[in-house]
């Protein structure tokens, strides 16, 4: 693969590559993939076919994945919301694809097998997680794949948060989990997607793709004074968000979960950032 082409984001390896690359990127073999769609809480997108391999990312409920390859229970391929590359296991992907109606837009909520919240659990639905309703008998809708959820847990896709930071401020205590994206674990670029995700904006998944694509650069300031709530702070190989002029939230494996500290308290833990962006 030539040097230009992330392997992070390229359907592609020495043997085998999307048909959209021929010409572009050598392969022994081109095909086109097949697309299936996330049917568990959560699933990791690994580095290898290995479920002891390194979690890289993870799909969430409702999110389709590009399938290339398949062996011994496992796909390869590409998470088509952000882009990212690797194997997930076979069981968690279902066809055909739904169409979503509808984002999950309370932190998490329960899928109940019936319209009832005495009824059993049948999933724990997180943050983003798109849906496709199916029916509706009270404050209840029925998720495809899934369930029962409460309606008022749900958002349609014209209606979005305006604060990241409030967003992120909900994850607070959530365990840092390297390669998450989940309520119950995330790591801490993981946290920046989510929450640009629930106010309707599009973002890269790895902190260093966030700190070229994400927003406009800015200048920090003395003493960070031009800094302010939503402001994103990078680091090498990792992300904050402003929370006010002087305090970050961040995931991070110093804290070991999401936490909000003064951003000079991370400065002279870890250095001085950057680069600074502004959404």
């Amino acid at each position: 693969m030539t040097e230009e082409f992330d392997p992070r984001t390229t359907l592609a390896r020495p043997d085998l590559a999307e048909q959209a690359l021929e010409g572009i990127v050598r392969a022994q073999r081109y095909a086109e993939p097949s697309r299936r769609q996330c049917a568990v809480a959560a699933t990791a997108i690994r580095k290898a076919s290995d479920a002891a391999s390194e979690q890289q990312d993870q799909l969430v409920f409702g999110e389709a994945f590009d399938v290339l390859d398949e062996k011994d229970g496992w796909v390869w391929g590409r998470a088509r919301r952000d882009g990212y590359v690797g194997w997930v296991e076979a069981a968690a992907l279902a066809e055909p694809v739904l169409a979503p109606t509808h984002r999950v837009a309370a932190l998490r909520t329960y899928a109940f097998a019936e319209p009832d919240h005495k009824s059993a659990v049948a999933v724990l639905l997180t943050l983003n997680s798109l849906v496709t309703v199916e029916a509706r008998e009270g404050r209840f809708v029925k998720i495809a794949r899934a369930g029962w959820v409460v309606e008022d847990h749900l958002a349609a896709f014209d209606i979005f948060e305006r604060d990241a930071a409030a967003v992120a401020e909900r994850y607070l205590g959530a365990p840092y989990q390297w390669g998450g994206r989940e309520s119950l674990g995330l790591d801490c670029s993981g946290l920046v997607q989510q929450a640009l995700y629930a106010c309707g904006r599009a973002c890269p998944r790895d902190a260093d793709m966030q700190a070229r694509e994400t927003g406009e650069t800015i200048e920090a300031g003395d003493g960070f004074a031009n800094l302010r709530r939503g402001d994103l702070v990078f680091w090498e190989d990792h992300v904050a968000l402003m929370v006010d002029e002087a305090r970050i939230i961040h995931a991070t494996s110093w804290h070991m979960q999401v936490a909000v500290e003064p951003l000079a308290a991370a400065v002279a833990r870890v250095g001085a950032p950057t680069t600074f962006r502004r959404l």
